[in-house]
């Protein structure tokens, strides 16, 4: 790999190619510093205290667990009782067409995140399935069977929320051919994670996304001002809402963060809602280390493509008007080819002007 020296000492590559081989190849080329390519501007790197970093303490998050199990039995309403007023807390929850990539959109990043990815479009399965790597060997079985057994947690654990919303269950059906992404992620140690980021401050297009992740701390919520890790949970999901679903709850202010035990699957799942009282609910970003790697999958839900997403009526009134316009799948494509998503940019790019909400209908 041909190399020449920097502004401050660093090596740089040559070609800008190199750097889409993703971060494990420059782990594995053998690198002592972080390229410049990731480096964050100060403002935006990680504030780790040094003893926090050493020790391993700092400002983490230990979500309360609801079993989900309970959700099918009498006490439900008790369940959701909880699950509502944990959700008004925090804002994330934990739960007892394929692609390959590094960064996050490495065609339109100025400044890359260190992140290696594999996105599996999983709807319709047999369409999609033929597009998908055949090596290795059990990777296609595996995959999916595990999107089948997550597409049906999303469809209950969506079931619940439309309850807690007072949204009609019709919603559901819509689910059945909804779009379904699965993203494996990658992030390898980094031997200066105070310079970059696994993946940047964003939120999530659909209605929900169910992580799957290991014990390696990584992901953080954006909460009352405040980078906050996540602990991770042995055995656990954590499912954060999309842009897609505050969009169709309109201005209803919800806000949370839960644990979920599932006494029949073993499994703890957490969730997050949102609060319009925060400008940028439900962000959340992944900072890296320099000794461990760190793997997780994502699952994304929300409509088919076609569908356009809008406030449930149900949700409109005098007091709630409709905060956005309506949005697609289309729309968000549109906005992630041409835009880097420092922030929640693209559910602020669908808010309604003033004027405009203040005369929105009444349902």
């Amino acid at each position: 790999m041909d190399m020449v020296v920097g502004a401050g000492g660093r090596e740089e590559e040559t070609a800008d190619e190199n750097y889409v081989k993703g971060v494990r190849h420059l782990c594995e080329s053998g690198i002592s510093r972080v390229p410049a390519k990731y480096i964050l501007p100060v403002p935006d790197r990680p504030q780790v205290v040094p003893h926090e970093r050493k020790n391993n303490t700092g400002s983490n998050l230990r979500l309360p667990v609801i079993d989900v199990a309970r959700l099918r039995t009498s006490d439900r309403g008790r369940v959701l009782e909880c699950l509502d007023r944990a959700c008004r807390d925090y804002g994330f929850f934990q739960v007892v067409p394929v692609r390959y990539g590094t960064s996050y959109n490495q065609i339109q990043d100025s400044v890359f995140c260190w992140r290696d990815f594999l996105k599996l479009s999983c709807h319709p399965p047999e369409e999609v399935l033929p597009f998908w790597p055949s090596a290795p060997m059990d990777l296609r079985d595996a995959a999916v069977s595990y999107a089948k057994q997550i597409k049906s947690l999303f469809c209950d654990i969506m079931a619940a929320v439309l309850e807690i919303l007072g949204v009609g269950s019709g919603y559901l059906e819509e689910f059945d051919d909804g779009t379904h992404l699965v993203v494996i992620n990658y992030y390898p140690p980094c031997p200066e994670p105070d310079l970059t980021l696994g993946m940047p401050p964003h939120s999530d297009y659909g209605f929900l996304t169910l992580l799957l992740q290991d014990d390696i701390k990584g992901l953080q919520v954006h909460h009352r001002g405040k980078w906050i890790t996540v602990e991770p949970i042995p055995n656990s999901f954590v499912v954060n809402i999309g842009d897609h679903l505050e969009v169709s709850q309109c201005s209803m202010s919800v806000c949370g963060c839960v644990g979920i035990r599932s006494s029949t699957s073993g499994f703890l799942f957490a969730f997050c809602f949102t609060s319009y009282d925060d400008h940028y609910p439900v962000l959340h970003r992944v900072v890296v280390n320099s000794t461990k790697p760190r793997m997780s999958i994502a699952s994304l839900h929300s409509l088919p493509f076609a569908s356009v997403v809008s406030p449930s009526p149900e949700l409109v009134d005098r007091e709630n008007p409709r905060l956005y316009k309506d949005t697609d799948f289309a729309a968000f494509l549109d906005y992630i080819s041409s835009h880097e998503p420092k922030r929640k940019s693209f559910l602020e790019s669908r808010k309604l002007p003033t004027h405009e909400v203040q005369a929105s209908p009444v349902a």
